[in-house]
């Protein structure tokens, strides 16, 4: 029998990270995060990383990795996942994968081979000074096929498939080897109003918790604003607002907007693979039963 992962999936303020422990503690697992900005330090109040208190004593994996200064690629997260996953399975206990970074979770549970191709220092730092539009326009002359699959609106998505695309010749095919376990991925879904709500209420809250305040930290030690707006999301507006290109208020509306149009995006990236089982948050006894019948 091929050792079994569980798979806790699903757009932005679903609830993961909660059901991800709710599980973990009923069915001795352990969690690994498939979150691309929690891989970050002191990056905590802006992407919602779970604190200590909300662990409630489960281990966690693949937060607080690396300074935000430097880039971390899909390519890390899998390497350093594999490894995570072969520690938590030698030890007799379930490995959970909890995020909302669908190409993070896709790697791991197609098991594709990523193309080896190292940063490429002097490129990254002329793309980093284009806007969005321009490194749009760059990788569809250079592999209109990626560009329709990356995530057109991540200024650090679109710069990786231009790196692998000017070194490569194109972007290479998804390649999948033979997986190594057996994976249930329950995913996550609201009604659109209800997830609207969600989100606003959850930005007011990082606000009140000193998400504006977190964002002048980062910047005092030593993070650019540039950087901060490669980040995306709240960095990227916080980023904004501090520099005074923003009012407060146009701030909280376009961040809003943002975060939901990402939500969206996360939604249709999931919605195509059809192995996933759908389930609404509070849906918690049949989830578990799902969870116990692939266990037995």
């Amino acid at each position: 029998m091929k050792p079994k992962i569980l798979v806790i999936l699903g757009p932005t303020a679903t609830g993961k990270s909660d059901l991800a422990v709710q599980i973990a503690k009923k069915y001795n697992g352990e969690i690994i995060s498939a979150d691309s900005r929690q891989v970050y330090t002191d990056l905590d109040i802006g992407t919602g990383k779970i604190t200590k208190k909300e662990m409630r004593g489960v281990p966690h994996y693949m937060l607080d990795v690396i300074t935000p200064k430097k880039v971390f690629s899909v390519s890390d997260w899998q390497k350093q996942t594999k490894k995570i996953i072969a520690d938590i399975i030698s030890r007799d206990r379930l490995p959970i994968i909890c995020g909302g970074t669908g190409f993070y979770i896709q790697s791991t549970v197609d098991d594709i081979v990523l193309p080896e191709v190292p940063a490429n220092k002097e490129l990254r730092k002329k793309l980093e000074k284009k806007s969005l539009s321009e490194l749009q326009t760059i990788l569809m002359k250079l592999d209109p096929e990626r560009l329709k699959n990356v995530d057109a609106k991540n200024p650090v998505r679109l710069i990786r498939a231009i790196e692998i695309a000017t070194e490569l010749g194109t972007v290479p095919k998804i390649k999948k080897n033979k997986s190594q376990h057996e994976f249930l991925q329950i995913g996550l879904t609201l009604p659109d109003d209800e997830l609207k709500t969600r989100i606003h209420n959850r930005l007011l809250s990082r606000v009140k918790k000193g998400m504006i305040k977190e964002a002048q930290i980062l910047h005092k030690n030593g993070l650019s604003w540039k950087r901060m707006w490669t980040l995306g999301l709240e960095y990227r507006y916080m980023a904004e607002y501090l520099e005074e290109k923003l009012t407060k208020k146009e701030f909280l509306e376009k961040l809003e907007t943002e975060i939901w149009h990402y939500a969206k995006r996360q939604i249709t990236w999931f919605k195509r693979d059809k192995k996933i089982k759908w389930y609404k948050p509070g849906d918690i006894k049949n989830i578990e039963k799902e969870v116990g019948k692939f266990l037995e």
